[in-house]
């Protein structure tokens, strides 16, 4: 089993800036990909950012060249940076990884507003 515990959530003017990070411990051999997803009430939950064990990342259209994904050498944590945040960023925020299976941690809510 993998456990993930994610931190840095809050409140936060529009255009400014916040930094999540997701730990993973437990049984790791081998992440195949990390990422963060955000749902919005009634909502499915999508993906905003991932990284693969390559380290190749991908970003979806409406975060890219704000959010950065990235992860620790040990490669047992993974952060995203979020600046230039807006109103409709303002959502909650899940890690992901897959390993064998796929993992979620518990969300941490994202509010972006003035």
């Amino acid at each position: 089993q993998v456990q993930l515990v994610e931190s840095g959530g809050g409140l936060v003017q529009p255009g400014g800036s916040l930094r999540l990070s997701c730990a993973a411990s437990g049984n790791i051999f081998r992440i195949n990909k990390w990422g963060w997803y955000r749902q919005y009430p009634g909502k499915q939950r999508e993906a905003v950012a991932t990284i693969l064990s390559g380290g190749t990342t991908s970003y979806a259209a409406s975060v890219k060249g704000r959010f950065t994904i990235s992860r620790d050498n040990a490669k047992t944590s993974v952060s995203l940076q979020m600046n230039s945040l807006k109103p409709e960023d303002t959502a909650v925020y899940y890690c992901y990884l897959h390993q064998t299976w796929d993992y979620w941690g518990q969300g941490t809510q994202v509010t972006v507003s003035s």
